[in-house]
């Protein structure tokens, strides 16, 4: 029985192999520490008199920051989002606002923000009521609070990366909790006080001048940092002494500050916090002081600010970061593509990316079932609807769990299925399992039940519906040579309009065999059935190895040379136990059954091997090495000191990357025009999840790789093709 009549339950698994990654990012392993690359966040508690109706309770987030990165106040500056806590709490238990602690300012580029660098406790006081019945009261059998919090924030260091995590505490009903009561007692000295007297501001024309009185004499004569609570009021980036001004009369404070020049608010009572500088803060001494002022005066006309999603916010300070001095930094415009223009673009990708070595594989077997059918024109008809159905839901369904991770805030681009390492192995097994039944190893009808297989060869059209979700899960990363601008463009339309580009992507891949399956004269160009058949059905499974050797390097690219070599292992031992399991007699089950054994010991012992991740093997950034790697603050760098910058953004399972490195990148031509006019080549690898690489692809327009960028200062960066040609890299280099 050949590959028409394959092992169904085979080709789920590359179906449910290709929402795992979607299952899997969303899902967070509750507990009381979340680290993440670039924070540690544990969620901390303070009660030093128990749990008790009245009794001081306090619970937080600390945040533990990595060098140079930083999240966001209550009010996060010119970009940026504060920091969210979500409780779920039992009955008779609830939680007050964050008791936020003065923040510093920090400059990014011509812009500003208000956050925390280091580490930082997010206190929030728990009120207990009498109503509140300790679990025991429940018979529970338990004497703790059980408290739960869902957090997000958002992480900035020159790119911004949404985060989030799941929390849970159990906090003791009897005695003290006092293990963090010194992060407690620095939070709670980092407050501002209240102020005796509200303060008063007046609005005079483009500025506000602001009056505080009942300051205590330890801040008289000293520079006060100044934090509005209102977003988007004061042109935050401005400096004290230069861009706006500061005094005392007396005991009496006041300042003059610049209106922002995109303003969007104009509150009648103005919430805000004054600080001491950090070289004027003493232990035991108040360092800041909040104040609720009163705002007189005539508001000007407020600009009017279009609504900015998060995700959108976090690309746009992290491009305006990338090069502070530079118009290059501002973010590309994006592509004018109407939504005609990008349907045909999808339908023209999908019909070329029939073209591409990812899909050959699965077009040669179709072409081969083709071909047993020859003469039975309902058969080709019924082929060609099924296995188009399979590609277009196939099409949608990751087209939609993008959307909807996206939604979700989640950082992913097309081809994300490939950039999970256990996806990548399920395909490496499917396919070994393909190859071998081609080859001629095991057939279905030794290897399985006989129910099993008459069940399969009674339903062919399940087969062609499962093999266009085959052709789609192993495709997707090679449609961006041909979707880049029209993906990228979907992201930002409706869900329905984004839909119906993927379906007309999935369309176009599934044109030429739905087409053959009704036109007959395309039946007519194909040989008749014979003994041919058996010689290509075998050739066609070097194809298949094929493909298993590239997934087997990109699993190693993720996993390192022990996750490519433990998926190795393990493929030679499931062939091993497919031979087994076309014996016949009391060998079958002597021998299968050892094999089986042997297989579960090994992947219990090195399995996790191939779901590890590793650290990509990082370039060396030395003058002797052409290739440096990504990162937006050496874009900054180089750009800030006047050099182009070259930029490949690429992936490893990117067919098109690979053949572009190849004929383009290493051309002796294209390499000696980057050395004379002095380029920097970075090189950004989306083999692996990259949130700081998916946003700047999104702040680019793209959603997917091969991207090619060359940015030079003083000029707009410039966008070349997909499909790259030494003529059009050396014509873009001469034109710095």
């Amino acid at each position: 029985m050949i590959f028409s009549r394959f092992h169904l339950a085979t080709f789920l698994v590359a179906a449910a192999a290709a929402c795992m990654p979607a299952a899997a990012q969303l899902a967070s392993r509750p507990g009381a520490v979340v680290t993440t690359p670039h924070v540690r966040a544990e969620l901390v508690a303070h009660a030093p008199e128990g749990v008790s109706p009245g009794a001081p309770v306090w619970v937080g987030l600390q945040i533990t920051h990595q060098p140079e990165w930083h999240t966001y106040w209550k009010n996060a500056g010119d970009s940026g989002l504060p920091t969210e806590l979500n409780w779920t709490l039992p009955s008779g238990v609830a939680a007050g606002d964050i008791a936020w602690p003065v923040p510093r300012k920090i400059p990014v580029g011509n812009l500003a923000n208000y956050g925390y660098e280091g580490t930082v406790l997010l206190p929030v006081p728990l009120e207990v009521s009498s109503s509140f019945k300790p679990p025991l009261a429940l018979g529970a059998g338990a004497s703790a609070l059980d408290v739960r919090l869902k957090a997000s924030w958002l992480v900035c260091r020159k790119e911004c990366i949404p985060e989030e995590g799941e929390f849970t505490l159990a906090l003791p009903l009897q005695g003290s909790t006092a293990l963090h009561k010194a992060e407690f007692d620095a939070a709670q000295a980092a407050q501002p006080l209240p102020l005796a007297g509200p303060g008063a501001v007046e609005v005079s024309g483009n500025s506000l001048q602001v009056r505080l009185e009942g300051l205590p004499a330890s801040a008289h004569g000293k520079t006060l940092g100044f934090f509005p609570e209102t977003p988007e009021l004061i042109r935050t980036a401005a400096e004290s002494g230069k861009d706006w001004t500061q005094g005392w009369q007396g005991a009496t404070w006041t300042a003059t500050l610049p209106l922002a020049d995109q303003r969007s608010a104009s509150p009648t009572t103005l919430p805000l916090v004054v600080a001491l500088a950090e070289p004027d803060r003493r232990p035991g001494q108040p360092v800041a002081w909040r104040a609720e002022a009163p705002v007189s005066g005539s508001w000007p006309a407020a600009a009017p600010r279009a609504e900015v999603s998060p995700a959108l916010q976090a690309a746009l300070a992290a491009n305006a970061a990338a090069a502070p001095s530079s118009p290059s930094s501002e973010l590309p415009p994006q592509p004018t593509v109407t939504l005609m223009a990008a349907l045909l673009g999808a339908l023209l990708g999908g019909l070329l990316l029939n073209l591409m070595p990812c899909v050959f594989p699965i077009l040669a077997i179709k072409v081969l079932g083709f071909a047993r059918q020859a003469g039975n024109h309902r058969a080709h008809r019924t082929a060609g609807l099924a296995y188009t159905a399979g590609v277009m839901l196939s099409v949608l369904a990751l087209g939609g769990a993008m959307l909807a991770l996206r939604a979700a805030g989640a950082q992913l681009g097309w081809g994300f299925q490939l950039q999970s390492p256990a996806v990548v192995a399920a395909l490496a097994a499917l396919f070994t399992l393909i190859g071998l039944n081609l080859a001629g190893v095991f057939e279905f009808g030794r290897a399985a039940p006989l129910s099993l297989c008459s069940a399969q060869a009674r339903h062919p059209i399940a087969n062609d519906f499962l093999s266009g979700v085959l052709a789609v899960v192993i495709a997707s990363p090679c449609t961006a040579p041909f979707m880049g601008v029209s993906l990228g463009f979907a992201i930002g339309l409706p869900a329905s309009q984004a839909l119906l580009l993927f379906a007309a992507l999935g369309l176009g891949l599934a044109l030429p065999y739905l087409v053959a399956g009704f036109i007959p004269a395309v039946a007519l160009l194909l040989p008749r059935p014979g003994p041919w058949m058996h010689t290509l059905r075998r050739l066609l499974a070097f194809p298949m190895f094929a493909t298993v050797a590239w997934l087997v390097w990109v699993l190693g690219q993720q996993s390192g040379i022990d996750g490519a070599g433990t998926l190795l292992a393990l493929l030679v031992c499931m062939a091993a136990i497919v031979w087994a399991l076309t014996l016949r007699g009391r060998t079958r089950l002597v021998i299968a059954t050892l094999m089986v054994a042997f297989t579960a010991v090994l992947a219990a012992a090195i399995g996790r091997n191939v779901l590890q991740t590793v650290e990509p093997a990082k370039l060396a950034a030395t003058a002797g090495q052409r290739w440096q790697p990504w990162s937006a603050e050496r874009v900054a760098e180089l750009t800030g000191a006047g050099q182009p910058v070259f930029i490949d953004f690429t992936a490893a399972w990117c067919v098109t990357c690979q053949y572009n490195k190849k004929a383009t990148l290493a051309d002796a031509e294209v390499l000696a025009d980057f050395d004379s006019r002095k380029v920097a080549m970075l090189r950004a690898d989306w083999t692996r999840r990259d949130p700081a690489i998916t946003a700047a692809l999104m702040a680019l327009g793209r959603s997917g790789v091969p991207l090619y960028v060359l940015q030079a200062p003083g000029k707009a960066p410039v966008i070349l093709t997909e499909i790259l040609g030494k003529d059009e890299v050396r014509a873009a280099l001469a034109a710095l």
